[in-house]
């Protein structure tokens, strides 16, 4: 099978909600009482007048790597995300070193996250389920959401709250459990930072400790618009452990292709 069938087939067996969603159409209404900077970046992300959007699905192109002294390797991932379920299907792969070929899951299900790498997508080099992997997971798809499809987060379940006027936090709430990051924007609302210490990675200089919780961010270079729907030109994935930060995953904007409002097994 296909990267794209794979993913598409385990999209299908998860039994997600088909949808569609309840068609709102974001108002002024909606964004009064959030922060001046939220206001901003939801005006940029041009939010207004639209139907909240309820899922979509991404793939992907960039690079990656395990460590800050390992080289860079090309990736191919593909994501789908569902405000009705709360859920977030990531499949990535990625030649290790140029040599290994490695699949790697992220799920976060029915509340529960789940974090598989297979060598050769047969043996398993990583299989956590943890409480860390959850709120990792949950938090990631907040990130994704703010990236992506902020309307998403427009209901209870979000809290925003001011710190700034280059900056607010942004609080998700799913079965229990709360992660939170703060976005930074500049003056005309563009994302151009997320950071969170709701993840948890393994810190290259204590690589025995496990998942220890750190400081993770998620930088973009720049915007650009596709059929009049914003996109990061670029953007990375750091973590910022004590002494050292370092970036492992780059996305490409060039190599981007995005689907708004489809079902589990459509869409791209």
């Amino acid at each position: 099978m296909s990267m794209r069938e794979k993913f598409l087939a385990e999209l299908v067996a998860l039994g997600l909600s088909l949808g569609p969603g309840e068609a709102t159409t974001v108002t002024e209404g909606d964004l009064e009482g959030l922060p001046e900077p939220a206001q901003r970046y939801l005006r940029f992300m041009r939010v207004l007048g639209r139907p909240r959007h309820w899922s979509f699905c991404a793939r992907w192109g960039g690079r990656f790597r395990m460590g800050p002294d390992a080289s860079w390797s090309p990736c191919e991932a593909w994501q789908y995300n569902s405000r009705l379920d709360v859920a977030r299907i990531f499949h990535m792969r990625v030649r290790l070193a140029h040599v290994v070929p490695t699949y790697v899951r992220d799920l976060y299900v029915d509340g529960g996250g789940h974090m598989v790498g297979k060598v050769l997508d047969t043996f398993p080099v990583v299989d956590d389920a943890s409480e860390k992997v959850t709120l990792g997971e949950l938090v990631t798809y907040l990130n994704d959401a703010l990236l992506f499809a902020p309307s998403m987060l427009l209901d209870r379940a979000t809290t925003w709250s001011a710190v700034n006027d280059a900056s607010f936090d942004v609080a998700l709430e799913d079965r229990g459990r709360r992660v939170s990051g703060r976005v930074f924007v500049d003056g005309h609302g563009a994302l151009s930072d997320f950071s969170t210490t709701d993840r948890f990675g393994t810190d290259p200089a204590h690589p025995s400790d496990g998942l220890t919780r750190a400081r993770w961010t998620t930088p973009v270079a720049g915007w650009t618009f596709v059929d009049d729907h914003p996109r990061p030109l670029s953007g990375q994935a750091v973590w910022h452990f004590p002494g050292q930060d370092f970036a492992y995953a780059e996305l490409d904007g060039a190599d981007l292709d995005l689907a708004f409002d489809v079902p589990p097994g459509g869409g791209l």
